[in-house]
């Protein structure tokens, strides 16, 4: 396809590609002591938040997930108490959705495809997650659109759940930071609760090199944490 003429979601699963050749899927191997460590991290900022603001139990809630790649994220939200049947994926790239199908119970559906041509009913959930997805956007106007359509699927009073960084990759112009100023700009009528969390991964990758521990000694560095994970929430 002539690089003039492909959209966004083509452009995503391109860069994606070529990051499969460089084989840098090592670096989120969840047995990395980096890794795992900002995982539980994340799962406790979560838990804190779906505890803060769920205003239902979480196995009534209906959840959609924007990039749901592997179903990681999904088989978490499994084990915090969301019904199976409740959950829906959707992932861009074909072997993300058939690893997700493989992983996820039969009960969970995962749609393939481009999020934004999904046949999903407005107001619909509860919760729209979004997980370093924006941040492998480039496109200005698709983050818009496809911002607003998370919107439209949130029921009134329901939440964006996001999680994505904050600052530019100089080693890697196939991403791009996603300042809280620019969730704002996104979703301006939501009310935003957000903390950041997460050591910067080329740090953590460095410190994890003396010891494990120094991870956490690192991580209570505010300003060394690049992702904010944020509730962003519809008004009722």
């Amino acid at each position: 396809m002539n690089p003039e003429h492909r959209t966004e979601p083509d452009a995503i699963a391109a860069r994606y590609a070529r990051r499969a050749r460089l084989g840098l899927g090592d670096l989120y191997d969840p047995l990395r002591p980096e890794v795992w460590q900002a995982q539980q991290e994340r799962q406790r900022a979560l838990i804190a938040l779906l505890r803060r603001h769920a205003r239902q139990p979480l196995a009534q809630l209906d959840l959609l997930e924007v990039g749901c790649g592997h179903g990681d994220h999904l088989l978490e939200l499994l084990r915090l108490g969301f019904d199976p049947a409740r959950l829906v994926g959707s992932e861009l790239l074909p072997e993300r959705v058939a690893a997700a199908r493989r992983r996820l119970p039969a009960l969970t559906r995962v749609l393939e495809g481009d999020a934004l041509q999904q046949p999903l009913a407005d107001a619909g959930f509860d919760i729209v997650v979004q997980a370093t997805v924006f941040s492998s956007i480039l496109d200005d106007a698709f983050q818009q659109r496809l911002a607003a359509r998370m919107w439209q699927w949130l029921r009134p009073g329901g939440a964006v759940l996001w999680y994505d960084f904050t600052v530019d990759n100089p080693r890697n112009a196939d991403v791009r930071g996603v300042p809280l100023a620019r969730v704002r700009a996104l979703f301006p009528a939501g009310s935003i609760h957000a903390r950041r969390v997460t050591l910067a991964p080329p740090i953590a990758r460095r410190v994890v090199r003396l010891h494990p521990a120094a991870w956490r000694v690192a991580n209570a560095l505010p300003l060394l944490r690049t992702h904010v994970l944020a509730w962003i929430e519809k008004p009722a």
